[in-house]
């Protein structure tokens, strides 16, 4: 039998919820939807979110998923078994439609929320502030000091102008998004909080029941 992306998907994720406590989601290509999707079954099962980070030239997203071991998250995962006990092809996954990563109604408000928040964390991952600055500012003395000891102006000047505005604006582009993404959170219930390195990001409400 052939099995869809999404039963791939699901039969994966089943297989990493049933032999470790800490994994990450690692799909090329996959979309933020389906990272939420993903994250949401997991977390019927006793998980939770713990972050996004990026690895490789490719800037590639991890989704981050730890056991929750609190009393609330376990029994949510032991009223999910009894549900579901065997998520696959052609057995339902909790909060979605058979065979698929689509949410039903009445889990889709929850998809988004976390769907939302994966891409806010994605985003600040993705836009170091410090070493855009950093960036922005020593390549003009870089490109500079390459096209005196070169001589080649007429590549290396222009270099030293477009490189700052490239990084400076592709700074407020993810800064105007990250922003208009933290809205929705804080309309969603969730409270803004800062990591001990100084990261900024949100705690959602009470997790969704399976």
């Amino acid at each position: 039998m052939t099995l869809s992306l999404a039963d791939r998907h699901i039969a994966a994720l089943m297989r990493q919820i049933a032999t470790q406590d800490r994994f990450e989601l690692v799909h090329p290509f996959a979309e933020w939807p389906t990272f939420g999707a993903l994250t949401y079954i997991a977390e019927c099962y006793g998980f939770r979110y713990a972050g996004v980070r990026l690895a490789g030239k490719q800037k590639m997203a991890h989704i981050e998923l730890v056991r929750d071991t609190g009393p609330e998250a376990q029994q949510r995962a032991a009223v999910c078994r009894a549900a579901f006990p065997d998520p696959g092809p052609g057995r339902p996954a909790p909060g979605m439609y058979l065979g698929t990563l689509t949410p039903v109604p009445e889990a889709q408000a929850d998809v988004d929320l976390v769907t939302t928040l994966i891409r806010y964390d994605a985003a600040g991952a993705a836009a170091n502030r410090r070493q855009l600055l950093a960036m922005a500012w020593a390549g003009p003395a870089l490109f500079g000091l390459l096209a005196v000891l070169t001589g080649k102006y007429a590549v290396l000047l222009p270099l030293a102008v477009l490189t700052p505005a490239f990084l400076l604006g592709a700074l407020r582009i993810n800064t105007a998004r990250r922003a208009k993404l933290a809205g929705r959170l804080t309309a969603a219930g969730c409270t803004p909080v800062r990591d001990e390195a100084g990261r900024e990001g949100f705690v959602r409400p009470a997790p969704h029941a399976a």
